[in-house]
Protein backbone atom coordinates (compact mmCIF):
# COMPACT_ATOMS: atom_id res chain seq x y z
CA UNK A 1 0.00 0.00 0.00
CA UNK A 2 2.85 2.36 1.01
CA UNK A 3 4.52 1.62 -2.14
CA UNK A 4 0.69 2.90 -4.23
CA UNK A 5 0.88 5.54 -2.49
CA UNK A 6 4.06 6.65 -3.52
CA UNK A 7 3.26 6.17 -7.07
CA UNK A 8 0.32 8.00 -7.04
CA UNK A 9 2.15 11.07 -5.30
CA UNK A 10 4.87 10.90 -8.29
CA UNK A 11 2.21 10.62 -11.43
CA UNK A 12 0.14 13.31 -9.81
CA UNK A 13 3.88 16.01 -9.26
CA UNK A 14 4.38 15.11 -13.48
CA UNK A 15 0.93 14.85 -14.33
CA UNK A 16 -0.03 18.32 -13.33
CA UNK A 17 -4.17 19.15 -13.25
CA UNK A 18 -4.64 19.51 -16.81
CA UNK A 19 -7.31 16.62 -16.78
CA UNK A 20 -8.94 18.64 -13.84
CA UNK A 21 -9.33 22.49 -15.79
CA UNK A 22 -12.95 23.61 -15.89
CA UNK A 23 -14.72 24.71 -19.08
CA UNK A 24 -15.06 28.04 -19.95
CA UNK A 25 -16.52 30.31 -22.82
CA UNK A 26 -14.41 30.69 -25.78
CA UNK A 27 -14.32 34.49 -26.81
CA UNK A 28 -17.77 35.17 -28.93
CA UNK A 29 -17.25 38.40 -30.35
CA UNK A 30 -21.15 39.77 -30.79
CA UNK A 31 -20.33 43.23 -32.15
CA UNK A 32 -22.85 44.21 -35.25
CA UNK A 33 -24.22 40.89 -34.59
CA UNK A 34 -28.12 42.75 -35.24
CA UNK A 35 -26.75 44.05 -38.34
CA UNK A 36 -28.96 47.89 -38.60
CA UNK A 37 -30.93 46.66 -35.32
CA UNK A 38 -27.88 46.99 -33.25
CA UNK A 39 -28.56 48.71 -30.04
CA UNK A 40 -26.63 50.33 -26.64
CA UNK A 41 -30.47 49.10 -25.03
CA UNK A 42 -30.08 46.65 -22.29
CA UNK A 43 -33.79 45.89 -22.37
CA UNK A 44 -35.74 43.54 -24.19
CA UNK A 45 -39.08 41.73 -24.61
CA UNK A 46 -37.28 38.34 -23.55
CA UNK A 47 -37.52 39.21 -20.04
CA UNK A 48 -41.72 39.73 -19.99
CA UNK A 49 -43.50 36.86 -19.75
CA UNK A 50 -45.38 35.11 -22.27
CA UNK A 51 -48.71 36.47 -20.55
CA UNK A 52 -47.69 40.09 -20.36
CA UNK A 53 -46.90 40.05 -24.37
CA UNK A 54 -49.69 37.88 -25.63
CA UNK A 55 -52.24 39.68 -23.12
CA UNK A 56 -55.39 38.13 -25.29
CA UNK A 57 -57.20 35.86 -22.57
CA UNK A 58 -58.65 33.50 -25.17
CA UNK A 59 -54.96 32.70 -26.76
CA UNK A 60 -53.68 32.66 -23.13
CA UNK A 61 -56.02 29.75 -22.44
CA UNK A 62 -54.63 27.82 -25.24
CA UNK A 63 -50.65 28.37 -24.35
CA UNK A 64 -51.52 26.91 -21.01
CA UNK A 65 -53.52 23.73 -22.89
CA UNK A 66 -50.50 23.24 -24.86
CA UNK A 67 -47.78 23.43 -21.79
CA UNK A 68 -50.07 21.03 -20.15
CA UNK A 69 -50.71 18.49 -22.71
CA UNK A 70 -48.13 18.87 -26.09
CA UNK A 71 -46.00 15.25 -26.25
CA UNK A 72 -42.76 17.10 -27.38
CA UNK A 73 -43.23 19.25 -24.27
CA UNK A 74 -43.68 15.97 -22.04
CA UNK A 75 -40.47 14.29 -23.88
CA UNK A 76 -38.15 16.88 -23.50
CA UNK A 77 -39.24 17.08 -19.86
CA UNK A 78 -38.58 13.39 -19.41
CA UNK A 79 -35.20 14.62 -20.62
CA UNK A 80 -34.15 16.64 -17.69
CA UNK A 81 -35.18 13.63 -15.55
CA UNK A 82 -33.36 11.55 -17.01
CA UNK A 83 -30.44 13.88 -17.04
CA UNK A 84 -31.07 14.56 -13.57
CA UNK A 85 -30.40 10.79 -12.82
CA UNK A 86 -27.42 11.15 -14.83
CA UNK A 87 -25.75 13.29 -12.26
CA UNK A 88 -27.00 11.80 -9.66
CA UNK A 89 -25.33 8.55 -10.82
CA UNK A 90 -22.05 10.55 -11.68
CA UNK A 91 -22.15 12.30 -8.22
CA UNK A 92 -22.19 8.69 -6.42
CA UNK A 93 -19.57 7.58 -8.32
CA UNK A 94 -16.82 9.21 -5.45
CA UNK A 95 -18.25 7.02 -2.69
CA UNK A 96 -17.05 3.18 -2.06
CA UNK A 97 -19.08 0.33 -3.63
CA UNK A 98 -20.90 -2.03 -0.99
CA UNK A 99 -21.77 -5.41 -1.45
CA UNK A 100 -23.15 -8.41 -0.07
CA UNK A 101 -20.87 -11.94 -0.53
CA UNK A 102 -22.11 -14.37 1.66
CA UNK A 103 -21.11 -17.93 0.60
CA UNK A 104 -21.54 -21.88 1.55
CA UNK A 105 -19.93 -24.86 0.68
CA UNK A 106 -20.73 -28.57 1.45
CA UNK A 107 -17.81 -30.95 0.83
CA UNK A 108 -17.15 -34.83 1.19
CA UNK A 109 -14.11 -36.57 -0.78
CA UNK A 110 -14.19 -40.59 -1.20
CA UNK A 111 -17.19 -40.99 1.46
CA UNK A 112 -15.18 -38.82 4.29
CA UNK A 113 -17.07 -36.89 7.00
CA UNK A 114 -18.93 -33.85 5.51
CA UNK A 115 -16.97 -30.59 5.47
CA UNK A 116 -19.24 -27.73 5.99
CA UNK A 117 -17.66 -23.87 5.35
CA UNK A 118 -19.36 -20.90 5.15
CA UNK A 119 -17.99 -16.89 4.61
CA UNK A 120 -20.05 -13.84 5.34
CA UNK A 121 -18.29 -10.92 4.19
CA UNK A 122 -18.57 -7.31 2.59
CA UNK A 123 -16.76 -5.98 -0.01
CA UNK A 124 -15.63 -2.56 -0.63
CA UNK A 125 -13.35 -0.92 -3.66
CA UNK A 126 -13.19 3.00 -4.00
CA UNK A 127 -11.47 4.03 -6.86
CA UNK A 128 -9.09 7.14 -6.29
CA UNK A 129 -9.95 9.76 -8.78
CA UNK A 130 -6.38 11.21 -8.89
CA UNK A 131 -6.51 11.79 -12.59
CA UNK A 132 -10.01 13.18 -12.72
CA UNK A 133 -11.82 10.66 -14.61
CA UNK A 134 -14.32 10.57 -12.26
CA UNK A 135 -14.56 14.30 -12.03
CA UNK A 136 -14.73 15.47 -15.44
CA UNK A 137 -17.58 12.42 -15.92
CA UNK A 138 -19.66 14.16 -13.09
CA UNK A 139 -18.93 17.73 -14.77
CA UNK A 140 -19.76 16.39 -17.87
CA UNK A 141 -23.49 15.14 -16.88
CA UNK A 142 -23.60 18.45 -14.83
CA UNK A 143 -23.11 20.01 -18.25
CA UNK A 144 -25.97 17.71 -19.58
CA UNK A 145 -28.34 18.31 -17.14
CA UNK A 146 -28.24 21.73 -17.97
CA UNK A 147 -28.54 21.26 -22.08
CA UNK A 148 -31.77 19.06 -21.26
CA UNK A 149 -32.67 22.26 -19.33
CA UNK A 150 -32.07 24.22 -22.19
CA UNK A 151 -33.67 21.96 -24.44
CA UNK A 152 -36.87 22.13 -22.18
CA UNK A 153 -37.32 26.01 -22.57
CA UNK A 154 -36.58 25.85 -26.05
CA UNK A 155 -39.10 23.52 -26.60
CA UNK A 156 -41.66 25.41 -24.53
CA UNK A 157 -40.72 28.42 -26.23
CA UNK A 158 -41.12 27.44 -29.74
CA UNK A 159 -44.62 25.78 -28.43
CA UNK A 160 -46.07 29.45 -27.64
CA UNK A 161 -44.56 31.23 -30.58
CA UNK A 162 -46.32 28.32 -32.61
CA UNK A 163 -49.30 28.62 -30.98
CA UNK A 164 -49.23 31.74 -30.96
CA UNK A 165 -48.94 32.22 -34.81
CA UNK A 166 -51.43 29.29 -35.45
CA UNK A 167 -54.19 31.16 -32.92
CA UNK A 168 -53.45 34.93 -34.99
CA UNK A 169 -53.19 32.72 -38.61
CA UNK A 170 -56.48 31.90 -37.53
CA UNK A 171 -57.94 35.68 -36.72
CA UNK A 172 -56.29 36.78 -39.96
CA UNK A 173 -57.92 34.33 -42.27
CA UNK A 174 -61.31 34.81 -40.03
CA UNK A 175 -60.61 38.78 -40.68
CA UNK A 176 -60.07 38.11 -44.58
CA UNK A 177 -63.51 35.79 -44.76
CA UNK A 178 -65.36 38.60 -43.26
CA UNK A 179 -64.06 40.97 -46.02
CA UNK A 180 -65.18 38.19 -48.56
CA UNK A 181 -68.40 37.91 -47.10
CA UNK A 182 -69.22 41.77 -47.10
CA UNK A 183 -67.99 41.84 -51.12
CA UNK A 184 -70.24 39.29 -51.83
CA UNK A 185 -72.81 40.62 -50.64
CA UNK A 186 -72.03 44.08 -52.82
CA UNK A 187 -71.32 42.14 -55.26
CA UNK A 188 -74.91 40.28 -55.41
CA UNK A 189 -76.72 43.91 -55.29
CA UNK A 190 -74.73 44.97 -58.18
CA UNK A 191 -76.17 42.04 -59.83
CA UNK A 192 -79.98 42.53 -59.00
CA UNK A 193 -78.95 45.59 -59.98
CA UNK A 194 -77.79 45.12 -63.25
CA UNK A 195 -80.17 42.77 -64.11
CA UNK A 196 -82.81 45.35 -63.33
CA UNK A 197 -80.62 48.15 -65.57
CA UNK A 198 -80.46 45.35 -68.58
CA UNK A 199 -84.81 44.89 -68.38
CA UNK A 200 -84.60 48.85 -68.51
CA UNK A 201 -82.03 49.10 -71.22
CA UNK A 202 -79.39 50.66 -69.90
CA UNK A 203 -77.21 47.65 -69.08
CA UNK A 204 -76.13 44.37 -71.84
CA UNK A 205 -76.13 40.67 -70.93
CA UNK A 206 -71.92 41.21 -70.64
CA UNK A 207 -72.80 42.92 -68.00
CA UNK A 208 -74.54 41.20 -66.17
CA UNK A 209 -72.57 37.96 -66.92
CA UNK A 210 -69.22 40.29 -65.86
CA UNK A 211 -70.55 40.78 -62.18
CA UNK A 212 -71.86 36.89 -61.63
CA UNK A 213 -68.26 35.60 -62.42
CA UNK A 214 -66.77 38.18 -60.00
CA UNK A 215 -69.57 37.08 -57.54
CA UNK A 216 -68.53 33.32 -57.89
CA UNK A 217 -65.21 34.14 -57.97
CA UNK A 218 -65.04 35.57 -54.37
CA UNK A 219 -67.49 32.99 -52.97
CA UNK A 220 -64.89 30.27 -54.40
CA UNK A 221 -62.26 31.74 -52.19
CA UNK A 222 -64.70 31.91 -48.84
CA UNK A 223 -64.30 28.30 -50.04
CA UNK A 224 -60.55 28.59 -49.48
CA UNK A 225 -60.61 30.49 -46.58
CA UNK A 226 -62.76 28.02 -44.80
CA UNK A 227 -60.21 24.93 -45.76
CA UNK A 228 -57.70 27.16 -44.89
CA UNK A 229 -59.17 27.71 -41.20
CA UNK A 230 -59.92 23.56 -40.85
CA UNK A 231 -56.77 23.04 -41.47
CA UNK A 232 -54.94 25.53 -38.91
CA UNK A 233 -57.68 24.44 -36.01
CA UNK A 234 -56.59 21.15 -36.50
CA UNK A 235 -52.62 21.96 -36.82
CA UNK A 236 -53.60 23.71 -33.40
CA UNK A 237 -55.65 20.94 -32.34
CA UNK A 238 -52.31 19.11 -32.69
CA UNK A 239 -49.99 20.89 -30.69
CA UNK A 240 -52.44 20.97 -27.90
CA UNK A 241 -52.73 17.61 -27.79
CA UNK A 242 -56.72 17.15 -28.40
CA UNK A 243 -59.21 16.05 -30.99
CA UNK A 244 -59.63 18.41 -33.87
CA UNK A 245 -62.11 20.79 -32.97
CA UNK A 246 -62.71 24.63 -33.53
CA UNK A 247 -60.92 27.06 -31.39
CA UNK A 248 -62.82 29.96 -29.47
CA UNK A 249 -61.09 33.03 -30.78
CA UNK A 250 -60.81 37.23 -30.91
CA UNK A 251 -60.49 39.86 -33.49
CA UNK A 252 -57.87 40.22 -35.64
CA UNK A 253 -58.12 44.39 -35.07
CA UNK A 254 -58.58 44.18 -31.49
CA UNK A 255 -55.25 42.70 -30.78
CA UNK A 256 -52.74 45.56 -29.04
CA UNK A 257 -48.88 45.37 -28.77
CA UNK A 258 -46.70 47.62 -27.46
CA UNK A 259 -45.65 50.52 -30.06
CA UNK A 260 -41.99 49.75 -29.20
CA UNK A 261 -40.30 46.72 -28.87
CA UNK A 262 -36.60 46.79 -27.58
CA UNK A 263 -34.22 44.08 -28.24
CA UNK A 264 -31.36 44.60 -25.76
CA UNK A 265 -27.80 43.85 -26.54
CA UNK A 266 -26.67 41.03 -28.53
CA UNK A 267 -24.73 39.29 -25.86
CA UNK A 268 -27.79 38.93 -23.80
CA UNK A 269 -28.65 35.89 -26.40
CA UNK A 270 -25.95 34.02 -25.05
CA UNK A 271 -27.98 33.71 -21.14
CA UNK A 272 -31.59 34.52 -22.83
CA UNK A 273 -31.92 32.31 -25.76
CA UNK A 274 -32.26 28.27 -24.61
CA UNK A 275 -31.01 27.12 -27.85
CA UNK A 276 -27.43 28.87 -27.56
CA UNK A 277 -27.40 27.81 -24.27
CA UNK A 278 -27.83 24.30 -25.56
CA UNK A 279 -25.54 24.57 -28.24
CA UNK A 280 -22.82 25.68 -25.29
CA UNK A 281 -24.12 22.79 -22.60
CA UNK A 282 -23.17 20.64 -25.68
CA UNK A 283 -19.67 22.04 -25.98
CA UNK A 284 -19.23 21.92 -22.73
CA UNK A 285 -20.19 18.51 -22.50
CA UNK A 286 -17.78 17.80 -25.30
CA UNK A 287 -15.04 19.52 -23.46
CA UNK A 288 -15.15 17.25 -20.35
CA UNK A 289 -15.48 14.06 -22.29
CA UNK A 290 -12.26 15.43 -23.91
CA UNK A 291 -10.78 15.75 -20.22
CA UNK A 292 -11.93 12.00 -19.38
CA UNK A 293 -10.37 10.60 -22.60
CA UNK A 294 -7.28 12.11 -21.65
CA UNK A 295 -7.48 10.90 -18.34
CA UNK A 296 -7.67 7.16 -19.79
CA UNK A 297 -3.84 7.57 -20.17
CA UNK A 298 -2.86 7.61 -16.40
CA UNK A 299 -3.00 4.57 -14.01
CA UNK A 300 -6.84 3.38 -12.11
CA UNK A 301 -5.91 3.41 -8.77
CA UNK A 302 -8.59 1.16 -6.99
CA UNK A 303 -8.77 0.39 -3.26
CA UNK A 304 -10.80 -2.41 -1.55
CA UNK A 305 -11.06 -4.93 1.36
CA UNK A 306 -13.96 -7.02 2.86
CA UNK A 307 -14.73 -7.53 6.25
CA UNK A 308 -16.90 -10.53 7.63
CA UNK A 309 -17.36 -13.98 9.48
CA UNK A 310 -15.82 -16.57 8.25
CA UNK A 311 -14.72 -20.34 9.49
CA UNK A 312 -12.52 -21.22 6.46
CA UNK A 313 -8.72 -20.59 6.73
CA UNK A 314 -7.01 -21.76 3.62
CA UNK A 315 -7.39 -25.53 4.19
CA UNK A 316 -8.26 -25.14 7.51
CA UNK A 317 -11.80 -25.00 9.37
CA UNK A 318 -12.34 -23.91 11.99
CA UNK A 319 -15.91 -23.98 14.33
CA UNK A 320 -16.71 -21.76 15.52
CA UNK A 321 -15.70 -19.15 12.95
CA UNK A 322 -13.81 -16.25 13.17
CA UNK A 323 -13.15 -12.86 11.60
CA UNK A 324 -11.97 -11.92 8.77
CA UNK A 325 -10.17 -9.20 7.16
CA UNK A 326 -8.57 -7.75 4.15
CA UNK A 327 -7.08 -4.79 2.28
CA UNK A 328 -5.96 -4.27 -1.09
CA UNK A 329 -4.89 -1.73 -3.03
CA UNK A 330 -4.15 -2.02 -7.17
CA UNK A 331 -2.91 0.42 -9.83
CA UNK A 332 -3.57 0.08 -13.50
CA UNK A 333 -1.41 1.24 -16.13
CA UNK A 334 -2.58 1.25 -19.71
CA UNK A 335 -0.16 -0.47 -22.13
CA UNK A 336 -1.46 -2.55 -24.88
CA UNK A 337 -3.79 -0.38 -25.72
CA UNK A 338 -2.50 3.03 -26.23
CA UNK A 339 -3.88 2.74 -29.77
CA UNK A 340 -7.81 2.80 -28.69
CA UNK A 341 -6.87 5.55 -26.30
CA UNK A 342 -5.57 7.89 -28.59
CA UNK A 343 -7.96 7.51 -31.28
CA UNK A 344 -10.45 7.62 -28.87
CA UNK A 345 -9.19 11.28 -27.29
CA UNK A 346 -8.84 12.41 -31.17
CA UNK A 347 -12.71 11.28 -31.61
CA UNK A 348 -13.20 13.95 -28.21
CA UNK A 349 -10.80 16.24 -29.73
CA UNK A 350 -13.16 16.64 -33.09
CA UNK A 351 -16.48 16.58 -31.47
CA UNK A 352 -15.41 19.19 -29.38
CA UNK A 353 -14.43 20.97 -31.98
CA UNK A 354 -17.64 20.17 -34.17
CA UNK A 355 -19.55 21.46 -31.17
CA UNK A 356 -17.65 24.69 -31.49
CA UNK A 357 -18.26 25.52 -34.60
CA UNK A 358 -22.17 24.72 -34.12
CA UNK A 359 -21.82 27.47 -30.91
CA UNK A 360 -20.70 30.01 -33.17
CA UNK A 361 -23.06 29.31 -35.97
CA UNK A 362 -26.05 28.93 -33.61
CA UNK A 363 -25.21 32.50 -32.46
CA UNK A 364 -24.96 34.07 -35.72
CA UNK A 365 -28.31 32.31 -37.06
CA UNK A 366 -29.83 34.04 -33.58
CA UNK A 367 -28.23 37.56 -34.43
CA UNK A 368 -29.84 37.13 -38.04
CA UNK A 369 -33.26 36.04 -36.62
CA UNK A 370 -33.55 38.71 -34.39
CA UNK A 371 -32.43 41.59 -37.44
CA UNK A 372 -35.37 39.71 -39.65
CA UNK A 373 -38.06 39.95 -37.33
CA UNK A 374 -37.49 43.02 -36.14
CA UNK A 375 -37.48 44.41 -39.65
CA UNK A 376 -40.71 42.69 -40.62
CA UNK A 377 -42.67 44.14 -37.48
CA UNK A 378 -41.47 47.53 -38.60
CA UNK A 379 -42.02 47.02 -42.65
CA UNK A 380 -45.53 46.02 -41.46
CA UNK A 381 -46.38 48.40 -39.43
CA UNK A 382 -45.33 50.99 -41.95
CA UNK A 383 -47.23 49.47 -44.29
CA UNK A 384 -50.60 49.46 -42.45
CA UNK A 385 -50.41 53.16 -42.11
CA UNK A 386 -50.87 53.81 -46.01
CA UNK A 387 -53.01 50.73 -45.99
CA UNK A 388 -55.72 52.97 -44.56
CA UNK A 389 -54.93 55.97 -46.51
CA UNK A 390 -55.36 53.82 -49.58
CA UNK A 391 -58.68 51.70 -48.62
CA UNK A 392 -59.96 55.11 -47.35
CA UNK A 393 -59.80 56.54 -50.93
CA UNK A 394 -61.11 53.28 -52.99
CA UNK A 395 -64.09 53.20 -50.47
CA UNK A 396 -64.60 56.44 -51.80
CA UNK A 397 -63.89 55.02 -55.68
CA UNK A 398 -66.58 52.19 -55.27
CA UNK A 399 -69.26 54.60 -54.03
CA UNK A 400 -68.90 57.13 -56.73
CA UNK A 401 -68.39 54.85 -59.70
CA UNK A 402 -71.47 52.64 -58.61
CA UNK A 403 -73.76 56.38 -58.35
CA UNK A 404 -71.93 56.87 -62.07
CA UNK A 405 -73.27 53.68 -63.39
CA UNK A 406 -76.89 53.73 -62.19
CA UNK A 407 -77.05 57.77 -63.12
CA UNK A 408 -74.29 58.32 -65.81
CA UNK A 409 -72.46 56.46 -68.38
CA UNK A 410 -69.84 54.45 -66.32
CA UNK A 411 -69.89 51.24 -67.27
CA UNK A 412 -69.85 48.18 -64.71
CA UNK A 413 -66.32 47.49 -65.93
CA UNK A 414 -65.43 50.61 -63.77
CA UNK A 415 -67.12 49.74 -60.44
CA UNK A 416 -65.78 46.00 -61.04
CA UNK A 417 -62.13 46.86 -61.01
CA UNK A 418 -62.77 49.40 -58.60
CA UNK A 419 -64.43 46.48 -56.10
CA UNK A 420 -61.77 44.22 -56.87
CA UNK A 421 -59.14 46.49 -56.28
CA UNK A 422 -60.62 47.65 -52.85
CA UNK A 423 -61.02 44.37 -51.94
CA UNK A 424 -57.59 43.57 -52.11
CA UNK A 425 -56.56 46.35 -49.94
CA UNK A 426 -58.55 45.00 -47.50
CA UNK A 427 -57.48 41.48 -47.24
CA UNK A 428 -53.70 42.79 -47.81
CA UNK A 429 -54.04 45.32 -44.89
CA UNK A 430 -55.72 42.12 -43.01
CA UNK A 431 -52.55 40.09 -44.15
CA UNK A 432 -50.10 43.08 -43.04
CA UNK A 433 -51.46 43.10 -39.47
CA UNK A 434 -51.27 39.33 -39.17
CA UNK A 435 -47.46 40.34 -40.95
CA UNK A 436 -46.97 42.78 -37.52
CA UNK A 437 -48.38 40.72 -35.29
CA UNK A 438 -46.00 37.35 -36.55
CA UNK A 439 -43.10 40.01 -36.03
CA UNK A 440 -43.53 40.48 -32.72
CA UNK A 441 -43.88 36.24 -32.12
CA UNK A 442 -40.54 35.90 -34.14
CA UNK A 443 -38.91 38.48 -32.19
CA UNK A 444 -40.70 37.29 -29.20
CA UNK A 445 -38.63 33.34 -29.94
CA UNK A 446 -35.40 34.86 -31.61
CA UNK A 447 -34.45 37.08 -28.63
CA UNK A 448 -35.42 33.72 -26.01
CA UNK A 449 -38.97 33.39 -25.71
CA UNK A 450 -39.17 35.39 -22.39
CA UNK A 451 -39.72 34.14 -19.22
CA UNK A 452 -42.43 31.58 -17.85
Amino acid sequence: MKHILIIILTAFLFTGCGVYKRYSRPEMNTSGLYGSAETADTTTIASLSWKELFADPLLQSLIEEGLQNNTDLKIARLRVEEAEASLFAAKLAYLPSLSLEPQGNISSFDGSKVSKTYNLAATASWEVDIFGRITNAKRGAKAYHEQSKAYEQAVQTTLVATIANLYYSLLMLDEQREISQKTTESLRRNVEVLTVLKRAGQANAAHVAQAEANLLSVEASLLTFRKETNELENALSKLLGRVPEAAQRGRLLSQNFPDQLAVGVPIQLLSNRPDVRHAEYTLAQAFYATNEARSAFYPSIVLGGSAGWTNSVGEMIINPGKWLLSAVGSLVQPVFNQGANTARLRISKAQQEQALLSFRQMLFDAGVEVNNALCQWQTARQKQELNKAQIQTLQSAVRSTQLLMQHGDTNYLEVLIAQQTLLQAELVNASDKFEEIQGVINLYHALGGGQF
